[in-house]
């Protein structure tokens, strides 16, 4: 089983110019980078979870609507927000869409499964604080889905062979052959593979000024676009199952 997930983040990169770019302007790149994500996965008739960064929820409503209504799974990705604004934004989120809201991923600031249970989550999916150089160190840890308090913790994917994680940089820099047969070849001896880009990564940096790091801009934008067109034509062509993460889960 193939868990594809997307993390709906603005970009934090800094501007070329000393004019900067304001919030509003932030937040509409990452409204067109979900469009692209979500054309291209409704041509393959893919479904996902996406992970929306509860900072910018309330303001996207109408794509959070959008992402639901083609099928794909609404979750949280937490960077930074009190346990109670948390609260507050699941609550409206779902009388917004009249589903619950059953997971949330964590990174840098992460609440206890005790904490998360009391906001009715039922799973976390939390990703390794990692420097950028870390992908490429080889990797051992346990890859499956555990239940703990009553919530179930699923840890980031690792291939058996390269020992690669199946992380957002992995995705972007690695040659898409060498990536596919990673992908094939994991799924001969783990029960899923659970992947992770972000939104922000859909980005064309020169187009807005941005600046970004070599090893962030490589592949970027564009060619983004293009490795998830030839990565889910991939599953298509292999018929490799596909799931949101909920449904997988329970």
């Amino acid at each position: 089983m193939i868990l594809l997930t997307f993390n709906i983040v603005n970009s934090d990169a800094e501007t070329k110019s000393s004019a900067g770019i304001s919030m509003v302007e932030r937040l509409k790149i990452t409204e067109e980078n979900t469009k692209s994500i979500l054309h291209i996965l409704d041509v393959h008739d893919i479904k996902a979870s996406f992970f929306i960064e509860i900072s910018i929820v309330e303001k996207l409503q109408t794509l959070i609507k959008a992402i639901s209504a083609q099928g794909h799974e609404i979750a949280f990705y937490n960077e930074n927000s009190a346990l109670a604004k948390i609260d507050n934004v699941k609550k409206q989120t779902e009388e917004l869409l009249s589903k619950q809201i059953r997971g949330i991923r964590q990174k840098e600031v992460k609440y206890s499964l005790e904490e998360l249970k009391s906001l009715e989550f039922n799973y976390v999916s939390n990703i390794d604080n990692a420097n950028i150089l870390f992908p490429f160190k080889r990797l051992k840890r346990d890859t499956e889905i555990l239940e703990d308090n009553g919530v179930s913790v699923v840890p980031e994917s690792i291939s058996p062979y390269s020992q690669l994680p199946y992380n957002d940089f992995v995705f972007q820099v690695l040659p898409m052959q060498y990536y596919q047969n990673m992908v094939f070849e994991t799924l001969k001896s783990e029960e899923y593979v659970l992947i992770y880009v972000n939104s922000w990564q859909f980005t064309d940096f020169r187009k807005y000024g941005l600046k970004m790091p070599f090893y962030r801009r490589y592949n970027s934008g564009k060619k983004m676009e293009d490795k998830l067109v030839a990565l889910l034509t991939f599953i298509n062509g292999k018929e490799l199952a596909t799931s949101r993460m909920k449904d997988y889960i329970f």
